[in-house]
């Protein structure tokens, strides 16, 4: 890059560098908080460095609720929240790519329209389909349960199917061909062949869904009754107190626990997201 190209960029640099800052304000704001005794949490004016920082307060925060309730209720909503999202990523991987292998790969009569109105479903809103998949659960008798958060996972959703569809059609054909040549079948070619090659975008629908499950509020809210079932999202609420007033600290000790899992795993995994987003959309 020559000086004057340097120089032409630095507009757009400082601009991401101020957007950055925006987006960082309100974590930066909740671990600070955390880190505040009670009082000094609705101090006015605020101050962003606490006088004397209560680190104690992460450990109140897990142990929150355990002297009234005999549990531990960040752990149970933890556990919780672990078992949906491995329940939700595994069908939601497994799902997906078969349906997307069959628009990608398979010729079928009607598969364009198919594809299509599969694509119309990304337009319809959840506030619109709550009503009816509420009255759909409680016949089948699934209300406070589980499998309401983690079941449709198992059945596809357009955003992931367009996602994998595009990255299976810059798959080169001749390699299916030649498994084909072998012997194998569709499945052999799908399962041995196709799979290997789509881990990255594989890993980008598994994280995404991930990261929608742990961060979901409304689908536990309808669904889920018992405390004991709650998610980390919504267990939040218990350290919303009951007396008259919120120990803001350990709520904003217990949020900044429940983000930093997020935040660690797109450290540890952006590069193999930015690569699974990139090569989705080389062919289209």
């Amino acid at each position: 890059m020559t000086h004057s190209k340097r120089w032409a960029a630095w507009p757009v640099h400082l601009t991401l560098v101020l957007l950055s800052l925006m987006f960082l304000f309100p974590l930066a704001w909740m671990f600070t908080t955390a880190l505040k005794p009670l009082q000094e949490t609705m101090r006015i004016p605020p101050t962003w460095i606490p006088s004397h920082p209560q680190w104690g307060n992460f450990g109140k925060a897990l142990s929150y609720g355990a002297d009234t309730l005999g549990y531990v209720p960040f752990v149970l909503y933890a556990r919780n929240t672990l078992l949906l999202c491995l329940l939700g990523v595994t069908g939601t991987v497994i799902s997906n790519s078969l349906v997307a292998y069959a628009f990608a790969r398979l010729r079928w009569p009607g598969r364009d329209i198919a594809f299509a109105v599969t694509l119309a479903t990304m337009m319809v809103p959840f506030p619109v389909l709550m009503v009816p998949l509420y009255g759909l659960f409680k016949s089948l008798g699934w209300l406070g349960t589980f499998r309401p958060l983690w079941a449709p996972a198992w059945f596809g959703s357009a955003f992931n199917i367009f996602l994998l569809r595009q990255f299976f059609r810059t798959i080169p054909n001749e390699l299916s061909e030649a498994a084909r040549i072998d012997g194998c079948s569709e499945w052999g070619i799908f399962r041995q062949v196709v799979l290997p090659l789509a881990k990255s975008a594989l890993a980008v629908v598994a994280l995404f869904h991930f990261m929608f499950t742990w961060r979901d509020f409304l689908g536990p809210l309808v669904y889920l009754m018992d405390q004991k079932t709650f998610t980390l999202s919504l267990g939040l609420q218990f350290y919303q107190s009951q007396h008259g007033g919120t120990e803001w600290n350990l709520l904003m000790a217990a949020s900044t626990i429940v983000v930093a899992p997020i935040i660690v795993l797109f450290f540890f995994t952006q590069k193999q997201f930015i690569q699974g987003i990139a090569v989705t959309g080389i062919k289209g």
